[in-house]
């Protein structure tokens, strides 16, 4: 709850916080140059976890991983709350450094609660995702109304503070998190040891392979950033290709295991998709939600950040309805591939309803209820998807490559990520037509995907065989 708490709280404001004025305490950028940084960031978040799985399966464990992730993430966003651009992206970096470390591992600590057959492991997911998203619905309006309201702006002048640097309160608030986030898991991570068998946290070390991760993540990283670079963009294409490549290589083989490898990066496209779409929620979303919603209630005008309280809000609302559908329904829910569709499907359809919120805004700002019914069908979607994805990495991943295997699938985030930056530099706020066309370009996109998934199901579950 508290390291979601300190990233979405963080998260909340860095769009916003990018392209603000200097003025307003902000930096200034246009949304083109704020797009491609959130994506990159975002990105490395993801991609990181590659090796933080690979250095928790082989050195560290996934209780020590997840310890030493928590300190790192803690002083990245301190580092956010000192004022300078220096300061911001030191931040930036120890934070994606951190979470490499965290992110997969505490998924894999959940993982090996349940037997590799138990039923109940897509609904244990299901809340898992809703614990953490109580963190992720109140750090918004807390972070939120620290750097945006003009309450607490009054409060820092009549103290003496400047009122422009509001943001770096609320980055200092997601680092309060993420501290309560260590210090919790310190006191209680005995209770994991004891759940788990003895090879799920004994490291065994092999350097030469570790080596190659990381140089491998290190050269995944440096190409989709250079990436950005006139001339260069090419590299985006064959990076994208690698996950269809190793579908066609895993598929053909005979192990059984590797064709369970094969449909794990069937779901990684899948999954990539989806959050190429999803994350424009803290960069597009974020931005219309500042600039073309009508934000007043009453006399007051509420901070655009409480918006990205929606989604954990729903999640928090609809995942023991989902945990719930899935243990009643038992061996007759339905396959990981037809949820990973019908959350695609869901994603498709609320972009599509923005399409009239964005030709609506050529008569002015637009009502707040365009926004509540996106985040409520997106989550629906995510929890058709992302839970399900988790649950399916350490059900079909090989017993010693878990935590590498939870890297990749993350990984699918990191390219989404990646993908989402790139999508939004093409957003327009102030054209209705164009945010209609963006609108519809993710939709269709997100449901022609739906469609594809649907009809490769049978081949998907000849490959997964008992792994549903």
């Amino acid at each position: 709850m508290w390291e979601r708490f300190s990233y979405y709280g963080m998260r909340a404001l860095l769009t916003l916080f990018m392209v603000a004025p200097i003025a307003a305490g902000g930096l200034g950028f246009t949304t083109a140059d704020a797009a491609l940084l959130y994506g990159n960031y975002t990105m490395a978040v993801y991609l990181l976890a590659i090796p933080g799985g690979y250095i928790a399966d082989h050195h560290l464990g996934a209780r020590r991983a997840v310890m030493a992730g928590g300190l790192v993430i803690a002083a990245g966003h301190f580092a956010l709350a000192v004022p300078g651009v220096p300061a911001f992206y030191l931040g930036l970096v120890l934070i994606a450094l951190g979470t490499g470390l965290f992110k997969p591992n505490i998924s894999a600590l959940v993982g090996s609660l349940y037997a590799h057959d138990d039923q109940r492991r897509d609904a244990g997911f299901s809340l898992f995702y809703m614990g953490i998203n109580i963190g992720a619905f109140i750090a918004p309006l807390v972070t939120g109304f620290l750097a945006q309201s003009a309450t607490f702006k009054g409060w820092l002048a009549a103290a003496g503070f400047n009122p422009d640097g509001s943001w770096h309160w609320g980055f200092a608030a997601a680092g309060i998190g993420m501290t309560l986030a260590v210090v919790l898991f310190a006191r209680r991570s005995g209770e994991f040891h004891a759940a788990m068998s003895p090879e799920d946290d004994a490291p065994s070390a092999d350097w030469l392979m570790g080596t190659a991760v990381l140089a491998g993540s290190g050269l995944l990283l440096a190409a989709l950033l250079l990436s950005d670079r006139p001339g260069l963009e090419w590299l985006r294409y064959v990076v994208i290709a690698l996950p269809f490549a190793a579908i066609v290589v895993f598929a053909r083989a005979e192990d059984l295991q590797a064709r369970r490898i094969a449909a794990i990066f069937v779901f990684f496209v899948a999954a990539m998709i989806f959050w190429s779409a999803f994350e424009q929620a803290g960069l597009t979303i974020a931005i219309f939600a500042d600039r073309m919603t009508d934000n007043a209630v009453g006399s007051h005008t509420i901070p655009s950040a409480w918006y990205q309280s929606l989604n954990p809000l729903f999640v928090i609302l609809l995942a023991p309805v989902m945990a719930a559908l899935w243990t009643g329904l038992g061996p007759r829910q339905p396959p990981t591939p037809v949820k990973f569709a019908l959350g695609l499907g869901l994603l498709g359809l609320s972009f599509l309803l923005m399409i009239p919120a964005a030709h609506l805004t050529a008569d002015g700002r637009v009502s707040p209820l365009w926004l509540v019914g996106l985040f409520f069908l997106q989550t629906v979607g995510e929890l058709c998807l992302s839970p399900v994805g988790l649950a399916a990495m350490t059900r079909l991943a090989p017993a010693r490559l878990v935590g590498l295997m939870l890297g990749i699938w993350f990984l699918a985030s990191a390219f989404g990520n990646k993908l989402a930056g790139i999508l939004g530099t093409d957003f327009q706020s102030g054209d209705p037509a164009e945010m209609a066309r963006f609108f519809l370009q993710l939709g269709g996109m997100a449901i022609v995907s739906a469609i594809a998934l649907a009809l490769l199901t049978p081949w998907l579950r000849r490959l997964m065989q008992d792994g549903r």
